[in-house]
């Protein structure tokens, strides 16, 4: 069967991408491995109309609502594979074989790699953030550390005085020029330099290399983001980003291979839940506008 448009991600995206075709009644099959990126956070803030909303919830009733359009498939499964064929594109799935499509959208998402630092891993999403709208709030104005681990730390740390009393722990990355600790200065931020050895406690203590421990309501860290490998194999253009690289789109959300859109943190250097709903509904008006240009 040749399907309109095969979406390879089913998360906030590429739910909404696939809503626009399902409504322009396009035979869209959904591939989805259902490992929603932001899955350890017990709430979702900054989306209008869902604000506090569990992200699982936001998730599935999205689903919900697109599989009442009958030309919509669902497939649970990973895209192992992807590429481009005479009249589109045929993807291979670890359990479920080879489907073929007009076009293709990646709403794959990203995976992130977060800093080698004990403690930290199981916190992600609970204790240690990424981004202050989305959990700034939810910390009372409490003890906020910003872990470094680029130089772009200073873009958390001028960010989150707003949200509470800031420390930046530099942790050996990099060390504030004199401007920099001037801008830190004046927007009250303090600086510990020495290493973080662990992250411990019911909410998120650092533990220094020099024993002290320090408490904290919240830590805000960058993770490095690595993309999904079917951009590769299909040849699409990539773009630098400030945690790793992303898919370059066009303003209609086409990569550089005609016929292949992208949508949501693969192709967006930053990441929410609103951010992705509005890039999936771009990449799916992009698509049917494609189909119907031919």
């Amino acid at each position: 069967m040749m399907h309109d448009v095969i979406m390879v991600g089913g998360s906030y995206a590429g739910l909404s991408a696939g809503l626009q075709l399902a409504r322009a009644r396009r035979k869209v099959l959904m591939i989805d491995a259902g490992q929603r990126r932001n899955r350890f956070a017990a709430t979702s803030h900054g989306f209008l109309g869902q604000d506090g909303q569990a992200p699982a919830i936001i998730a599935a009733e999205g689903r919900s609502q697109l599989m009442e359009y009958p030309t919509v498939t669902w497939v649970q499964d990973s895209v192992v594979e992807a590429v481009a064929e005479q009249g589109g594109f045929r993807v291979r799935t670890q359990c479920n074989g080879e489907f073929k499509a007009k076009r293709l959208i990646l709403a794959t998402g990203v995976v992130d790699e977060l800093p080698a630092i004990e403690g930290l891993q199981e916190r992600w999403g609970t204790r240690v953030f990424h981004c202050p709208y989305c959990h700034g709030y939810e910390l009372e104005q409490g003890r906020i550390g910003v872990l470094a681990t680029s130089p772009l730390a200073m873009h958390h740390a001028l960010m989150l005085p707003d949200w509470g009393t800031t420390t930046l722990f530099t942790n050996g990355v990099f060390t504030p020029d004199a401007e920099q600790q001037a801008q830190l200065d004046r927007r009250g931020v303090a600086v510990q330099s020495t290493q973080v050895t662990r992250i411990s406690g019911e909410r998120a203590d650092l533990e220094l290399a020099d024993g002290r421990v320090i408490a904290l309501d919240g830590v805000f860290t960058m993770s490095r983001t690595r993309i999904s490998p079917l951009a590769a194999q299909l040849g699409c253009e990539l773009a630098d980003g400030p945690t790793g690289a992303y898919l370059h789109t066009n303003d209609m959300r086409q990569t550089s291979v005609a016929g292949v859109f992208a949508c949501g943190d693969t192709s967006l250097a930053a990441g929410s839940i609103a951010l992705a709903v509005g890039e999936g509904v771009r990449a799916g008006v992009g698509a049917h506008f494609s189909l119907i240009s031919g």
